[in-house]
């Protein structure tokens, strides 16, 4: 069995095991919401798209339409929901107070009203909202928003390396413009990239994680540190929650 069938069938299996109906997952124009997301249809079970723009690069939501339309057209088991989310946005900032105002934590609140927008879409269709993080991302640098792309039900592709993405989207037949788009996770009105951000590229931060030990050149010392920094600071979201224990 290959692998993109190994996963389908386990999200198919893990579906019915808890007595749910729907598969519920954001499209990002990105190569792993793409991927997460067809290896859903591949199960032949209720499938729902949602697009949720806030601000969003016409690129990049252009990139998630055309993906849903290309899913929708494969697949008879696929509803889109195209949400405009940047109204929601807009006014919860104008109803916060104007000292909580930090542009890390406004990008990060993105996240998680898109997170809050799946989940009342899962308990409306008795849904699983699935994951699109992959093993760099979720237990290498932890490079997501802790209960806004972090908060889901299932994550079908968080074994997989980047370079594994890819490769599975390419077998999937996942469209051009999303297999050579640059990775972004969509939080900024500048469009700025997942290696703009970390500082390096996916294929260093595999590297990285998969070191072997051997000596190092001042490149390989320099991604090394990158990668460190960010595992460090980013452990806290990778760990369980603690929980204090009564004696």
């Amino acid at each position: 069995m290959n692998l993109e069938k190994e996963i389908s069938l386990w999200l198919k299996n893990y579906l019915i095991d808890n007595k749910l109906k729907s598969f519920v997952i954001g499209i990002s124009g990105g190569i792993d919401s793409a991927v997460s997301s067809t290896l859903c249809a591949i199960t032949g079970l209720k499938t729902i798209v949602v697009t949720m723009p806030i601000h969003q690069n016409p690129e990049e939501t252009n990139r998630g339409i055309d993906h849903c339309n290309w899913l929708s057209n494969k697949y008879q088991n696929i509803e889109v929901l195209n949400i405009e989310l940047t109204e929601v946005y807009e006014q919860f900032k104008k109803t916060m107070p104007r000292n909580f105002n930090s542009p890390l934590a406004l990008a990060n609140h993105r996240a998680r009203i898109r997170m809050s927008t799946l989940y009342l879409i899962a308990s409306n269709k008795f849904g699983l909202v699935v994951g699109t993080g992959n093993k760099v991302e979720d237990f290498g640098v932890g490079f997501y928003t802790k209960y806004g792309d972090g908060g889901v039900d299932i994550s079908p592709i968080a074994d997989l390396m980047k370079s594994e993405v890819y490769e599975l989207g390419s077998n999937l037949g996942i469209i051009n413009s999303i297999l050579t788009a640059k990775p972004t996770d969509g939080l900024w009105d500048d469009g700025r990239t997942d290696e703009d951000q970390l500082g390096v590229s996916y294929d260093e931060l595999e590297w990285a994680m998969t070191y072997d030990g051997k000596i190092m050149n001042d490149k390989q010392r320099k991604i090394m540190e990158i990668y460190n920094k960010h595992r460090k600071s980013n452990l806290h979201k990778m760990q369980p929650i603690p929980i204090f224990k009564k004696k």
